[in-house]
């Protein structure tokens, strides 16, 4: 007769814990640090990683963003009272050319970038993920709020049980070889209290811990603070100009202002509010005009990663859910491919602020399974 399967553990795989060697992704704060805890007392063989993805010396004075140098402490910290190993690795070269040199570009371009999925996508769910592997770790967890669960074709991508905490937005770029690989131990949790509850319950100094709250490598918000470091000289002055023509006012660089924006144009005075449309790069223009412009019904969008159990170019259309912010609920629309990376997304309702750069990420409709998503361009 043949032998009854092993039993699977609670991270799915059929061994014991004492014989699973998990890598957790250790960014210091009360999430991540959560995860390595719980998995170490279940009897997991957890080492902790850490990355400094920017300029320790920058990093130290910087409160409130993962990956500074108190959260590497903290990290440290929390593996030394669980009594598990931990390593920082240096990954700043990396951070720098796979993320900060393509948010300063594309913010150049006038587009409204999300580094944070690239982070994900290219550092933390790529090379950290290697890394893992070349530690002979079974699986890597991370204390994102995000579902993986089994389905019919394999794992699957789904919402948080939390909407308040989802980061779905943020992880629609992971591969189906990356989601086989990887585990997301809070995602099922009611709240950030329960999260908070267990860091208590394992005695860690980061319980009370602040979220983090800006981009890591964005002191206080200031974007275009950044690109002028980046690229001197790209803060260059031009004309506020209305949808008809009209010259407004002057600003101080396209690099400052957002699709959507209203506030802080410096052109007050006129009889009806006025909101950035579209930012001219090329010729140094901010184009502005009534809150009905911004309205949107139809978004380009490439780069896709695709999660469906079908093909994507199988069907002329998919009837779907899609998120173009992440502070935005889902909208129903129609995802209709034109290849196996690009399609055109028609919103049912239109959406204001729609913005290249940003992401369109694809939800089912009646459940909480995430189906991938793209980003969003300009279509020319």
């Amino acid at each position: 007769m043949p032998l009854d399967p092993a039993p699977l553990n609670s991270l799915g795989l059929p061994k014991p814990p004492s014989e699973t060697r998990v890598v957790v992704a250790m960014s210091g704060g009360v999430d991540s640090s959560v995860v390595a805890a719980q998995l170490k007392d279940e009897g997991y063989d957890v080492i902790g990683v850490t990355l400094q993805l920017y300029d320790h010396g920058a990093a130290l004075a910087k409160k409130g963003a993962c990956c500074a140098g108190v959260d590497i402490h903290d990290a440290r910290r929390v593996a030394e009272e669980m009594g598990f190993p931990h390593y920082v690795l240096d990954y700043e070269n990396i951070f720098k050319d796979a993320v900060i040199e393509e948010f300063a570009e594309s913010y150049l371009g006038g587009a409204t970038p999300v580094p944070c999925i690239r982070c994900n996508e290219r550092v933390k769910f790529k090379d950290l993920l290697e890394t893992a592997k070349d530690l002979e770790a079974d699986c890597m967890a991370t204390g994102h709020y995000i579902q993986r669960k089994m389905g019919a074709h394999g794992p699957e991508l789904h919402s948080a049980a939390d909407a308040n905490r989802d980061q779905s937005y943020f992880l629609f770029s992971t591969t189906p070889e990356q989601l086989d690989y990887l585990r997301f131990p809070l995602g099922h949790l009611p709240s950030k209290d329960a999260t908070r509850a267990l860091a208590a319950k394992y005695g860690l100094a980061v319980a009370d811990k602040p979220d983090s709250q800006d981009i890591c490598f964005v002191p206080d918000g200031d974007y275009a603070k950044v690109i002028e470091k980046l690229r001197p000289g790209s803060a260059e002055p031009g004309e506020i100009v209305h949808a008809d023509g009209r010259v407004l006012g002057t600003h101080r660089g396209v690099i400052h202002y957002t699709i959507g924006q209203r506030r802080g144009l410096g052109i007050g005075g006129l009889s009806e509010p006025l909101y950035v449309v579209r930012l001219d790069v090329d010729s140094k223009q901010v184009v502005v005009g009534p809150k009905d412009m911004l309205a949107t019904r139809t978004i380009p969008v490439r780069e896709i990663n695709w999660l469906g159990d079908e093909a994507f170019t199988s069907r002329a259309e998919w009837h779907l859910a899609v998120k173009v912010r992440s502070t935005r609920p889902p909208r129903e629309a129609i995802v209709r491919p034109i290849s196996d990376t690009e399609a055109t997304v028609e919103l049912l309702s239109p959406e204001e602020g729609v913005s290249p750069g940003q992401a369109c990420v694809f939800y089912d409709p009646d459940s909480s399974r995430i189906h991938g998503g793209g980003w969003i361009w300009r279509g020319y």
